[in-house]
């Protein structure tokens, strides 16, 4: 039986490799078999078949049938799927309350002290880097507004503002919660109305027209500024830079205040 390269690739997705896709499709097609014919139909070595299909029993997608010569019967794919994502969902589970239990652990304590203990040592210039990637962005940003202990300043562009309503309102009500003095200038189109009505309860929108910027000041200290046009560039190729310097902080904070004052305050623009 010869199947399509592309189609046992596909076959990933289940967790199988190759030797147990081509196995457990051969047997799809018998519904029963010897290992042996498995092996010729599948073109597997005999010396790994019984191994593979060992596997394949223990993951659920094959059952073994008493008696000798030793047969298999093929699970159907619908049952399959099942068992499969029962295991994934078990297994994040299992993994998310090892993460949970970490929280409160001498392990992440220690962590913590030897990453503060080495923060004291870098030299403020070597606290920047490059972010490529529209989610490395965001996931960065996440980061900047839960660690925000006085002011967020964000400006952005209407495409921006929705999508810092659909990834980060969570985080910027979280951080209005603690008494965060949350400012957002944007372009307020029509588009973007759903994104100010989600938003406007955590944070002060003003609307912007005659600057085009992306950037985000957390506390007058660090800044993460992107460097590309949203609207002209593929989200994978998104990139921006971070920068931990209250001297140029401080400077972007002012600058952004100014033009803050000349704002109009909320009013969705036709």
């Amino acid at each position: 039986m010869i199947v399509q390269k592309d189609f046992l690739n596909k076959l990933k997705d289940f967790g199988l490799n190759t030797y147990e896709s081509k196995l457990w499709t051969a047997l799809l097609s018998r519904g029963i078999s010897t290992a042996g014919e498995l092996s010729d139909i599948a073109n597997v070595p005999r010396s790994r078949s019984y191994d593979v299909l060992e596997s394949l029993e223990k993951k659920g997608f094959i059952i073994m049938k008493l008696g000798k010569p030793i047969k298999y019967i093929a699970v159907p794919p619908e049952e399959v799927l099942e068992r499969v994502k029962k295991k994934v969902v078990d297994e994040a589970q299992s993994q998310t309350n090892i993460l949970e239990k970490l929280k409160d652990s001498e392990i992440l304590t220690e962590l913590s002290l030897l990453h503060s203990q080495g923060v004291e040592l870098v030299e403020p210039t070597d606290l920047s880097g490059a972010l490529k990637g529209r989610s490395n962005l965001y996931n960065h940003l996440e980061s900047m507004l839960k660690s925000a202990e006085q002011s967020i300043d964000i400006m952005t562009t209407s495409e921006g503002l929705i999508r810092k309503a659909e990834a980060l309102k969570s985080i910027i009500q979280k951080a209005k919660e603690r008494k965060i003095k949350i400012r957002i200038a944007a372009p307020l189109t029509k588009e973007a109305e759903k994104a100010v009505k989600d938003l406007k309860n955590f944070a002060e929108i003003r609307h912007v027209s005659d600057i085009k910027g992306r950037f985000c000041i957390v506390d007058g200290k660090q800044i993460t500024f992107m460097l590309l046009d949203d609207s002209e560039v593929h989200p994978t190729y998104d990139s921006g830079v971070w920068v931990n310097t209250p001297f140029f902080a401080t400077a972007l904070k002012q600058m952004f205040e100014t033009e803050w004052k000349q704002m109009k305050p909320i009013e969705v623009k036709k």
